[in-house]
């Protein structure tokens, strides 16, 4: 106590902990359980509400997209594409919880890439996962250093580099699908912008096979589900 005092008086903040540095360190320990018992009551409550709370407007509809476009087989190994942002988030708690309740047999991989998020989005996004239980399988590029000098249409560049990206890492992992978190409201507005600017009627497609990717194939589960029903 007499060197905690000293140090105070000196300017640094020191305390004297009773018990000594053991204490200290059962101290420190028992806040890290409480925390992680937080967090895991947390994803509990969250896997609860999909099948329960959230089942007609989010569940049924996904697994209806995925029976009626027959989206998943038995031996499929998915690469479910995390961008870090709402959709792709759910779709990956959606499959989590498709893979403990359904009868397909069939691996998942939680593939997301940094194309260089600046550092706070990023440790948001690993934070996220990490509360929802999302293991990620992780790889990076420099996609927006590339399109950051495109004068011309940069977002459509940065999602075709995205995609080959995805494609070439999920084939490398032993994936033969893709899963992209493209919801109703995604497929509606892509039909409305190529009549307007396109002069062409053409959507989303709930699957389809990669021409520059021998035997992958992308998918979109959340085809059915309102963005509206996401946000809630």
């Amino acid at each position: 106590m007499d060197i905690a005092y000293e140090l105070s008086e000196a300017g640094f903040p020191a305390v004297s902990v009773k018990g000594g540095y053991h204490a200290f360190l059962k101290s420190k320990l028992a806040g890290l359980m409480a925390a992680q018992k937080e967090k895991q009551e947390k994803r509990a409550e969250i896997e609860r509400s999909l099948i329960k709370k959230f089942r007609k407007k989010i569940w049924c509809k996904f697994t209806k997209g995925i029976n009626e476009y027959e989206l998943i087989r038995d031996g499929d190994k998915i690469a479910v594409c995390i961008s870090g942002g709402k959709d792709s988030m759910l779709m990956a708690k959606l499959f989590q919880e498709l893979q403990k309740h359904g009868r397909a047999n069939f691996e998942l991989v939680f593939l997301i890439m940094n194309p260089g998020y600046n550092e706070e989005n990023w440790q948001l996004i690993q934070d996220n996962a990490e509360l929802l239980g999302i293991p990620l399988t992780v790889f990076h590029t420099d996609i927006f250093d590339t399109v950051a000098a495109i004068d011309r249409n940069p977002c459509y560049l940065c999602a075709r580099m995205r995609r080959g990206h995805l494609y070439a890492h999920a084939k490398e992992l032993g994936c033969n699908k893709i899963a992209l978190g493209h919801h109703f409201d995604d497929v509606i507005e892509t039909i409305l912008m190529g009549m307007f600017y396109g002069g062409k009627v053409e959507t989303m497609m709930p699957k389809l096979h990669s021409k520059n990717f021998e035997g992958m194939e992308l998918i979109r589960p959340m085809y059915l589900i309102r963005e509206e029903d996401i946000k809630a």
